[in-house]
This record gives structure tokens, C-alpha cells and sequence, in this order.
């Protein structure tokens, strides 16, 4: 394990959830294997990396899916920023290579959740402490879909001392190639408001440029037909949907993503001009929607919904059920 520190902005406006919030964040690397330091029945299923507040309190947790054939690291920048607002967020790295099937991932998302209450608290700092009661889910691309797999069955099915999930978050969500060609397990039944989630908070991002294709070569990175436009029309009440118009599927990750991997995300979708305003957007709707859901605090989230909100993207679509 090792942990370094990125220090908060000093002139940060920590009203602003498009701003960096009002906490140093420390960003923690965990690799279960080398879990020598700690009870080895500690150590997570899976590696993760952890942003965390440094200050002393006690934290909402999210745990965060990464995109199809991506690295946890390459959303460092997003999840610093919600950690920055009071938030302690886990990445795992669900896989390294894998084929078209998400059922493995799902089940390792169960065995992440479930090891949440017994070993979270062993890599965090002393003074920092998980609330679990305030737990939310979240996936991007491929993650998305797994969070939507997970969520259907997970509060209803899982063993009464798992940690329930009171809000889920999916981001660019994609459910496989196209209509008729989804990856197992299927997510979308095209069926209008299917997804019983009993009652949980639901917020949908979608890319304007995801559905479009880069060049003749490569197919659109979210397909219309299993894409963000789907997955909302299948959610119930309470559930915000946002698409930002000019950004594509991959603008969320950080500016610089090293690695043949971390090259391939240039060029395999359409983009937009920069990352930088569809990360601030991704993560300062995220943290709106955190604090609505699991802190009682709808103020950010309503000014976002209703225009009243200065945004660093243009938004194509808002809906709402609420």
C-alpha cells in the first residue's frame, strides 16, 4: 500500500460542486497481495485505489466501476474531486483482461461490498471513518451496466450484514453493441420503467458525442439502443438524467492516461475538445446527487436541474422523475 497526498486548492470554492471542495485529499493504492502490513483477512478481493479526506470525520462512501478494459487510475482526477467535497471513494480494478461476459464482475462487486464493513477502516487513515449507512454505487461504460446488474438484485437478495446501497450512479452506461446484441448478462428489457430498485435514488450521464463514431473503422463507444437514453427510460422515480452535448464517452477520465490502454482512449471514441469540463461536470453532478441522497441536502442538485447553476458544459437533455 502506499498513499500520496494532493493538496487542495487554496482558492477552491467549496459551495461550488463543480470546484474543487474544501478537503486535502489523500489517494491510496491498495494491492491485496501486498497486504503483509495488515491482517492478510483484510485485504480486499480485489485491488483498489482510494481517495479519501484527510481531515478528521466520519465520510459517505462511493464505490466506483471503471469502463470496459480500463485502469481504476485513470479516474485519480474525478475521484480526488468527490473526495474533495466530503467523500470517500473506492476504485477497484475489477479485472485486467476479460471478454464481452460481466457476470465475474458483478460478483466481484458483491465480494467488494460485503468486505467493505470488515476491512475498509484497516487503509483509510486513523481519524477518517466510513459511513456505511450513506453508501452509493457508481459505473462508467461497461461499470455502468454492472452497477445496474448489481444494484436490481443486491438490496433485496444480499445477506442482512452486507452494507445496502441507498443511490446508484451510472455513468455513459452501455449495455453492449446494439439493440439485439447486449453482453451478458442482459440489463435492458425495453420495457418502459422496469427497473425495480426499490425506491433508490437513481442519476443517468450521458455523452452528447458517445453515440457517434469516431471514423468508419470503429463502431460508436455507446451504442444508441444500449445506451444512456435507454437505461434512464427503464428507471423509475426518483431518478435525473443530464447529457453533456460536445464530450464523449471517455472525457470524464483524467487528462493524462499513460500506457498503450491510456493511449487507445484518444482515439477509439469521439471526443471532445478537452476533458477537463466534462470531469468538472461528471464529478460536480456526482457530488450534487451524493449530497442529495445520502445527505438530505437537494440544494446543488435542484439549482443544477432547474438552470440555476453555472455549468463548465452546455447540457443537451435534462429530465427528471421525481
Amino acid at each position: 500500500m502506499f498513499m500520496n497526498s494532493s493538496i487542495t486548492n487554496p482558492t477552491s470554492d467549496s459551495s461550488n460542486v463543480f470546484a474543487t471542495g474544501n478537503y486535502t485529499t489523500h489517494l491510496i493504492k491498495v494491492e491485496p497481495p501486498k497486504c503483509t502490513g495488515n491482517n492478510v483477512s483484510n485485504c480486499p478481493p480485489k485491488p483498489l485505489l482510494i481517495s479519501t479526506p484527510s481531515e478528521t470525520g466520519l465520510f459517505p462512501v462511493l464505490l466506483f466501476l471503471h469502463g470496459y478494459l480500463l485502469y481504476n487510475s485513470f479516474y485519480s482526477q474525478l475521484i480526488q474531486h468527490i473526495a474533495s467535497h466530503g467523500f470517500i471513494v473506492i476504485a477497484p480494478q475489477l479485472y485486467l483482461i476479460t471478454g464481452p461476459d460481466a457476470n465475474d464482475e458483478i460478483k466481484t462487486t458483491a465480494e467488494i461490498t460485503n468486505w467493505l464493513s470488515q476491512g475498509l477502516n484497516h487503509f483509510l487513515p486513523p481519524h477518517v471513518q466510513p459511513n456505511l449507512k450513506k453508501l452509493a454505487l457508481a459505473g462508467h461504460s461497461r461499470g455502468g451496466k454492472v452497477a445496474f446488474a448489481f444494484s436490481l438484485t443486491h438490496n433485496k437478495s444480499s445477506p442482512t450484514t452486507s452494507p445496502k446501497f441507498s443511490a446508484l450512479i451510472g455513468i455513459d452506461p452501455v449495455d453492449g453493441m446494439e439493440k439485439g446484441k447486449q453482453t451478458p448478462p442482459p440489463v435492458l428489457t425495453y420495457t418502459p420503467h422496469s427497473f425495480d430498485l426499490d425506491g433508490m435514488g437513481v442519476l443517468i450521464v450521458g455523452s452528447g458525442l458517445g453515440e457517434v463514431k469516431r471514423n468508419p473503422l470503429f463502431p460508436p463507444c455507446a451504442p444508441k439502443g444500449v445506451n444512456h437514453e435507454d437505461f434512464y427510460n427503464e428507471c423509475n422515480k426518483p431518478a435525473y438524467y443530464f447529457v453533456a452535448k460536445d464530450y464523449g464517452h471517455l472525457d470524464m477520465l483524467d487528462d493524462d492516461t499513460k500506457g498503450i490502454r491510456g493511449k487507445a482512449t484518444y482515439c477509439l471514441c469521439k471526443n471532445g475538445e478537452c476533458r477537463e469540463p466534462m470531469r468538472r461536470f461528471v464529478g460536480g453532478v456526482l457530488v450534487a446527487f451524493l449530497k442529495a441522497y445520502l445527505e438530505d441536502d437537494s440544494r446543488d442538485l435542484v439549482a443544477i436541474r432547474e438552470g440555476h447553476e453555472m455549468l463548465p458544459v452546455e447540457l443537451q437533455k435534462v429530465e427528471f422523475l421525481a
